[in-house]
């Protein structure tokens, strides 16, 4: 019989804002999503309506009965005391980063300072979006800002568009994979 911890893992979803988080996680539940959204009144408004306040929360269903929990955090910094709440149990982290910010590579590194102890235990799995509004800086530009910054072996990255199912499912298929490199696709 599989542990509690095993059947029920958690992965930490958590980037800047308007990457797509609550979108992803909406992707690829198998329940409603639980959303903490509420109308954006600073400058956020500028970027979209709504934004997370707390957290998101769905659940991915995998065939042999485990279940993957899904918590997606705040964008805003100003929320950041809940990005360690969040992540606390986690087992991995995917990361969202906006290309079409202003300085996306800065919001990498940003990020990973943010969550460098968690992800010191763990793992993260990079996912770039919005590369179709702003194709600069690619791919290979983040794997060279992640080997600048000691991440070795580099993380995986991917360009995704948050809402595809099979975006987002890749990047949880990629964290699982460095978790457990012996998993088999399923």
């Amino acid at each position: 019989m599989l542990s509690e911890r095993v059947r029920h893992n958690k992965i930490i979803f958590s980037g800047t804002v308007g990457a797509g988080k609550s979108t992803a996680i909406n992707a690829l539940s198998d329940i409603l999503p639980v959303s903490t959204e509420a109308l954006a009144t600073d400058d956020i408004a500028g970027i979209k309506k709504t934004t997370t306040v707390a957290m998101d929360y769905g659940v991915l269903n995998l065939p042999d009965g485990e279940k993957v929990m899904l918590y997606g955090t705040p964008g805003q910094e100003r929320f950041n005391f809940m990005w360690e709440i969040l992540s606390n149990g986690g087992i991995g982290l995917i990361l969202l980063i906006n290309n079409a910010q202003p300085e996306p590579l800065t919001d990498l590194e940003n990020y990973l300072s943010a969550f460098s102890n968690f992800i010191a235990g763990t793992a993260v799995t990079i996912g770039v979006t919005h590369m179709d509004r702003a194709p600069a800086p690619g791919l290979d530009a983040y794997r060279s800002r992640l080997a600048e910054l000691g991440h070795a072996p580099v993380p995986a990255v991917f360009r995704v568009d948050a809402r595809s199912r099979e975006d987002v499912a890749m990047l949880v298929k990629a964290l699982l994979f460095t978790l457990n490199p012996g998993l088999s696709d399923a």
